[in-house]
C-alpha cells in the first residue's frame, strides 16, 4: 500500500464533500484515507483550560464519525484519524507531508462570485509540497468528466501532465489539455484596424500542444487525450473549458517570494470558479 491520502475536516458539508472524495479517489489508488482535524487557536483573550477540554472531546467525536461514515460505504479502506496539536495551516502543510495528496473543502459563494477558498486553504495551497485537491459541497453529476489540465505550450511541466493522465487512467476517462493563447491589444480591434490572426495562430499552437501530449498518450496508452487552444485570458478561457470536467487539474511553481508562497493568478481564477473539484500540483 502506498501512502494515505490526508484529508482536512472541521464538520463542514465541504470538508465532508472533501473526506467522500479523497476515499473514492483512496479506493482507485490503492491506499487508505488519513483524517486530520486542525482548530484555530484561542486567542490569549479568552483561552482556558475549559475552552480547550471542551473542544477536543468534539474534534476526537467528528474524527470518528467521519471515519465511521468513510468505513461504511468502503468497508475495505483502511482509515485512520489525528487531532492536530499545530494550528490549521502549519498542521495541514505538516501532516500533508506524510501523504501523497491532500484533500480539502472550499465553500460556494453563489451566482458570480465563485467560491471561498479561505485564508487557510489559500495559504495552504501556496505551502504545500503535495498535490492539493480542493473540492465543493455539490451534485457530484459530473464527476465521469474528463480530466482538464492547463498547460502552458511554452513551459510545460511533466509533473503536472503526469497528474492529469495518471488521473485519467484510474477514473477511466480521458484528458482535455487547454492552453490560452493571449495575444496582444491590437490583435482584437478587428478587420478595420488589423487583420485577425486568431484563425493563423490557433492551429500551429493546437499542433505543438498535441505533439506534447504524444509521450504521455504513449505512456498511458488506455487514456483518450485531446489538445484545445482557446483565445483569451489564461484564468477566465481554463475556467470556462471546465464545464463538462471531472477533475481540474493546474500547476504551481514552487517558487517563494519573500512575502510569502503564491499559487499564480491562473491557478487563484480555477481554485475560485471551477465547479470541478481541481488539483493544484506543485512544480519546479
Amino acid at each position: 500500500m502506498t501512502q494515505s491520502i490526508v484529508v482536512g475536516i472541521d464538520g463542514t458539508a465541504q470538508a465532508n464533500a472533501a473526506a467522500e472524495w479523497a476515499a473514492d479517489e483512496a479506493v482507485l489508488r490503492g491506499t487508505g484515507v488519513h483524517l486530520v482535524h486542525a482548530r484555530e487557536p484561542w486567542p490569549e483573550s479568552v483561552a482556558s483550560l475549559a475552552a480547550r477540554e471542551s473542544q477536543e472531546p468534539w474534534a476526537e467525536e467528528l474524527l470518528a464519525r467521519t471515519a465511521e461514515t468513510l468505513r461504511t460505504r468502503h468497508p475495505e479502506l483502511p482509515v485512520t484519524t489525528r487531532l492536530l496539536a499545530a494550528g490549521p495551516v502549519p498542521g495541514l502543510v505538516a501532516a500533508a507531508e506524510a501523504g501523497d495528496l491532500l484533500v480539502l473543502g472550499s465553500r460556494a459563494l453563489g451566482g458570480v462570485a465563485g467560491y471561498l477558498v479561505g485564508s487557510v486553504g489559500l495559504t495552504v495551497a501556496g505551502a504545500v509540497d503535495r498535490p492539493l485537491v480542493l473540492v465543493r459541497a455539490l451534485d457530484s453529476s459530473g464527476s465521469d468528466g474528463p480530466v482538464t489540465v492547463g498547460v502552458d505550450a511554452e513551459q510545460p511541466a511533466d509533473v503536472v501532465l503526469e497528474f492529469a493522465f495518471g488521473e485519467a487512467s484510474r477514473r477511466g476517462t480521458g484528458v482535455k489539455a487547454v492552453y490560452a493563447q493571449q495575444l496582444p491589444p491590437y490583435a482584437g480591434l478587428g478587420p478595420a484596424m488589423v487583420p485577425d490572426i486568431r484563425a493563423a495562430v490557433t492551429p500551429e499552437i493546437e499542433r505543438s500542444l498535441d505533439g506534447l501530449l504524444d509521450p504521455w498518450r504513449a505512456k498511458f496508452s488506455d487514456v483518450d487525450a485531446t489538445a484545445r487552444v482557446v483565445i483569451g485570458s489564461a484564468g477566465a478561457e481554463l475556467v470556462q473549458a471546465t464545464g463538462d470536467a471531472g477533475l481540474v487539474v493546474v500547476g504551481r511553481r514552487t517558487r517563494r517570494s519573500a512575502l510569502g508562497a503564491h499559487i499564480g493568478s491562473v491557478a487563484h481564477a480555477v481554485l475560485h470558479h471551477s465547479r470541478a473539484p481541481v488539483a493544484l500540483v506543485p512544480h519546479d
